[in-house]
């Protein structure tokens, strides 16, 4: 697992609920070295992880592991949803057995869904969760990861998980999964916007400005966030040269590299493979 980072990191267990609309729009893509755990109460949002895209519904919950690059978009009007932060030591591992496929199931991107009959019992916790945030008194820390681990066991029971997302879930932009899936199995090779374009069926042009709109990322952006994204991974389980992990990955340049990586990880890639 790649090193923590100073991005987006969390100390323990956080909660915020908020009610967002079509006005709100997010800065840009961004990860963390946290878990995050993205619910939707009401209303529906798009969520971008990776590559995929997915329409987000009411009782649907998302888990983003760490450094997943992901996004928000709310095109489809007011949407309330709650995102609890946490870090892979605040689960025990008797909770992580409870869940299904256990061996899989934090290292990857996992969808599942609260039936209807259990989603007042799930707001229940999520509500105490938010209250605890304002509190901040010296059980506050022990309050929030004890409900969090309640939450993660009464989903365990009750919800349905979707390791492979079914297709009511997926944005209408095939062709943008496409572009973004054509990225993640050829991030390697010196791939262009215009070979990108050809795999999603587009011209080049009209693939950038769809693109962006589809996922809130340029599509030149999206290439290099893969590449460092694998380097990453790299640099802590490999020994070999930062320079041929950067050639690996798909950078012609080992500066435009360096500068590129610093840039999304806050560090250069030799203090990162050290942290690690």
């Amino acid at each position: 697992m790649p090193a923590r980072v100073p991005t987006h990191g969390t100390d323990g267990v956080h909660a915020e609920t908020r009610l967002r609309d079509q006005q709100f729009i997010m800065k840009g893509h961004h990860c963390h070295s946290c878990y995050e755990l993205f619910y939707v109460e009401s209303g529906e949002c798009r969520f971008l992880i990776d590559e995929h895209i997915f329409d987000l519904h009411p009782g649907d919950f998302i888990l983003v592991p760490p450094m997943a690059l992901h996004y928000t978009r709310y095109v489809f009007g007011p949407c309330r949803r709650t995102v609890i932060l946490f870090r892979g030591e605040d689960i025990p591992e008797e909770v992580r057995q409870c869940m299904p496929h256990p061996h899989r199931f934090f290292s990857e991107t996992s969808l599942f869904q609260v039936p209807e009959s259990h989603r007042g019992q799930v707001s229940g916790i999520l509500k105490e969760m938010t209250a605890e945030e304002t509190i901040r008194d010296g059980r506050s820390a022990l309050m929030l990861k004890t409900r969090l681990l309640s939450l993660l066991l009464l989903c365990s029971r009750v919800c349905g998980f979707l390791f492979e997302p079914p297709t009511d879930l997926h944005t209408n932009d095939q062709q943008m999964m496409q572009a973004a899936r054509f990225i993640c199995q050829n991030y390697m090779e010196p791939i262009t916007s215009a070979d990108v374009a050809r795999a999603a069926g587009f011209s080049p042009n009209y693939l950038s400005r769809k693109f962006r709109a589809a996922t809130g990322i340029g599509l030149h952006e999206y290439i290099v966030f893969v590449r460092l994204q694998h380097a990453a991974q790299e640099l802590v389980s490999t020994s070999d040269s930062i320079t041929t992990i950067a050639l690996r990955c798909g950078f012609s340049d080992s500066n435009y590299f360096k500068d590129s990586f610093k840039k999304k990880y806050g560090v250069t890639p030799r203090h990162y493979r050290k942290a690690s």
